[in-house]
């Protein structure tokens, strides 16, 4: 049977308590919320801190989601659940409910954290690639301060993340800008599972339902969530077409980086990553344009 290596265990009671710990156990502390993640790889011997830091008692200062007219603010102790759930926030980034009903089964949903996943930096991890096309920010504090690092420079590359030492990632930002919507699809060997591909989509449109922005984000074709500006640029200032879609697929299928591995080869990938995202564009459109009312039909 397979079991950790020895260590060492504190229960944080705030933040700045968590912040504190981190600060006096040295480099080797890792905080710890669902540990979905964090469990499997200490029985594996991949990851091996000396002190573990539990920040579930943060929950009520860190598990929240605030919807406002021109910003989300989620809590990085919110559960997949709460996230699943909540009509506000499905309202206004539809992507989170459609990436949530696909993230692995209801006992890890009920346990892990928004700020658990992203700070896991899987390169197939799901709600890297929703934040990615949604535009978010990342709210780091340490005992100087706090700092916002927009999500494309949040991961810095596969299990590496611009959370330093002693500092915690206590919110996620996403500004709501008009005339858009969101979608998320994902291919997976099974129901819960890690992702083949996956690609998150964002668009939105201007008063003449022209594509004013759109952004993709895709999981498990490199060595962290690819966001892909050359698809942004290409559909900036068109109209929504069939063919639009097509060219941000082909786009996005010459732009990633996957390997071949067990869960398919790199041939299929790429064409999973052009498929999918084609797919979610012409999603995020259709929820766009039911938003937008019979001006935009």
């Amino acid at each position: 049977m397979q079991v950790p290596a020895p260590v060492e265990y504190a229960r944080a009671i705030s933040v700045e308590h968590a912040i504190g710990l981190l600060g006096r156990l040295g480099e080797e502390a890792r905080l710890i919320a669902g540990g979905h993640s964090l469990l499997p790889m200490m029985k594996l011997r991949l990851a091996n801190p000396e002190y573990l830091v539990d920040i579930n008692d943060l929950h009520a200062e860190l598990g929240y989601i605030e919807v406002g007219p021109t910003e989300v603010r989620l809590g990085a102790m919110t559960r997949h659940r709460e996230l699943l759930e909540s009509d506000p926030l499905a309202a206004v980034c539809p992507i989170f409910r459609d990436a949530e009903r696909v993230i692995a089964d209801p006992p890890v949903r009920n346990r892990g954290t928004l700020g658990g996943a992203l700070c896991q930096a899987d390169p197939s991890e799901d709600l890297s690639s929703v934040c990615t096309a949604l535009d978010a920010s990342c709210v780091i504090q340490g005992a100087d301060g706090v700092r916002v690092v927009p999500m494309d420079d949040f991961h810095r590359g596969p299990y590496e993340t611009a959370v330093g030492h002693a500092e915690i990632l206590t919110e996620v930002r996403i500004p709501i800008r008009p005339g858009g919507s969101s979608a998320y699809a994902k291919v997976d060997r099974r129901a819960g599972d890690w992702a083949v591909v996956a690609a998150g989509a964002a668009l939105w449109l201007d008063e003449h339902a022209t594509i004013a922005d759109a952004r993709v984000g895709l999981a498990a074709v490199g060595p962290h969530t690819t966001h892909l500006p050359e698809v942004s640029r290409a559909l900036r200032g068109r109209e929504p077409s069939e063919a639009a879609w097509e060219l941000a697929g082909g786009i996005a299928a010459s732009a990633c980086r996957p390997v071949t591995d067990s869960r398919g080869s790199a041939d299929y990938k790429r064409h999973l990553a052009g498929e999918l995202t084609r797919r979610t564009l012409r999603t995020a459109w259709e929820r766009a344009r039911e938003r937008g009312g019979a001006s935009w039909r």
